[in-house]
């Protein structure tokens, strides 16, 4: 059989439309997806919307519409986004989901059978931007780090809580164990450091007087589930249940990335649900940093300029998967320089491979080919391109693929097929440039696939210009 690979991103909260700064961590997940493909793995992505809490309730309030009309007429946005993107996902779960709600509710009784579910009293501070509680040692300056310009509310209320100090010793022996759950390393070492000052006991309800847009609190009906703590479950719910075929396929996940802001819920709270619900956890919790846009902070006031569809309509899809697995090193912030992703394409993906599929085409319309050993292609790295990419530096791996782009334009200047005419260099050449285009499909997938069905045919053609020159903006 073959091997199994499940990768899942955090799920997007629909209070606002989608924009380049979600889209970044589809696309290096549909990377991973199509990488694991190409080697031959039984692939399952999950991707999807976060769709309860108080932060939407209001925002559909202010809307003139219900909690479940806003969340329906936002959802669709996200899942085009990637769509346009290629984004090549295998299910798109919405917490509105039925079968995520009924899920849910078996697994909050899994823990309540556990006896990790106790009544008490929430006493403390609450941000409405991140939907979560905040503790004094997380602020800065007396706000959220996330949300500084959003006030944070006190708050008090009756609640049911999750143990979670009940699992702190086994969180950090599982770390230890583990040295690959919690990637990248710098980041472990923060969330580690955190769980050592000690856990208190999380708060996973609302009063439904206070808060009625969220799923039911299967223990009370006075209450409905926090939602961060049913959104974190999508990533099983997804896939189906414990005695599912399709869950017993492919949990646990390979690779769950997340942001940074989301970080200590995954790297702390989720595991600790998943060890009292008796349920193995994820092997990787892959983080990834933010991103600014042209210098400038990503936010609503920028509004259509940083839209994933805008972008795809100005530079096209392939371009900006190519840029931002480029230019940006996986895990520290970044910044979306539409300059720099012109420049990319210009002098990367046109006058590099561009340049070189279109002249070797050209040659083998002219003089065809002839099969012989193909020399050239063992200066090609695979295995290092592939090392690269399963230690996510995507930057390096097509670091890696380019080197023998620009080996192959040295071989086409150094044979001279012009002059000579010679079929088995040609032949080379069109085998390589195959091989090229099936290691960037997971980059640039559209493009990669016009390459190959130009250089898979008996009778190849130059055909039109793979990648039309961007001019930059003065």
């Amino acid at each position: 059989m073959k091997k199994k690979f499940y990768v899942t991103t955090a799920i997007d909260y629909v209070n606002a439309e989608p924009h380049i700064g979600h889209a970044y961590q589809k696309i290096v997940a549909d990377v991973i997806a199509r990488w694991h493909k190409i080697k031959g793995e039984r692939v399952f992505f999950l991707t999807g919307t976060d769709e309860h809490g108080q932060k939407l309730a209001r925002s559909a309030e202010k809307a003139g519409k219900t909690p479940k009309e806003f969340v329906d007429s936002i959802a669709p946005k996200f899942k085009k986004s990637w769509d346009l993107l290629n984004v090549q996902y295998d299910r798109f779960i919405r917490t509105t989901d039925e079968d995520h709600k009924k899920k849910v509710s078996e697994f909050v009784k899994l823990m309540e059978k556990k006896g990790d579910i106790y009544k008490g009293e929430y006493i403390g501070l609450y941000c409405e931007g991140c939907e979560a509680y905040v503790t004094e040692k997380d602020c800065v300056g007396g706000r959220c780090p996330y949300h500084p310009n959003k006030e944070l509310k006190e708050f008090k209320e009756k609640a049911y809580f999750f143990r979670l100090s009940k699992y702190e010793k086994k969180l950090l022996e599982f770390y230890e164990k583990n040295k690959e759950y919690i990637l990248p390393i710098f980041r472990r070492k923060e969330i580690i450091n955190r769980v050592k000052e000690g856990l208190k006991d999380l708060n996973i309800t609302r009063l439904k007087e206070n808060m009625s847009w969220g799923i039911p609190f299967p223990l009370d009906n006075n209450y409905v589930i926090y939602v961060w703590y049913e959104a974190l479950l999508n990533y099983i719910t997804g896939i189906g249940w414990p005695n599912d075929k399709k869950f017993k396929e492919f949990w646990p996940a390979d690779v769950e990335l997340l942001g940074i802001d989301n970080g200590w819920f995954h790297c702390v709270i989720w595991p600790a649900m998943l060890l009292s619900a008796g349920i193995k956890l994820p092997k990787t919790i892959l983080i990834n940093g933010f991103l600014t846009f042209n210098g400038k902070k990503i936010s609503k006031s920028l509004g259509n300029v940083i839209s994933p569809k805008s972008l795809v309509d100005k530079y096209g899809a392939d371009s900006i998967r190519y840029y931002v697995c480029r230019n940006f090193v996986f895990g520290q912030d970044g910044d979306f320089s539409e300059n720099q992703l012109v420049s990319r394409y210009n002098g990367e993906l046109a006058d590099k491979f561009g340049n070189l599929v279109s002249r070797v085409a050209g040659l083998i319309e002219r003089n065809g080919v002839e099969k012989c050993e193909n020399k050239l292609i063992k200066k090609l790295k695979v295995k290092e391109i592939d090392k690269k990419i399963e230690n996510y530096e995507f930057d390096k791996a097509l670091n890696l693929i380019f080197e023998f782009i620009d080996v192959c334009n040295e071989y086409v200047q150094n044979k001279k097929p012009w002059e000579t005419g010679d079929k088995k260099v040609l032949y080379e050449l069109k085998e390589s440039i195959l091989k090229i285009a099936e290691l960037l499909w997971p980059f640039i997938p559209s493009s990669s696939e016009k390459v190959t069905k130009q250089f898979s045919t008996k009778n190849i053609k130059k055909g039109e210009i793979l990648f039309k020159k961007i001019e930059l903006e003065k």
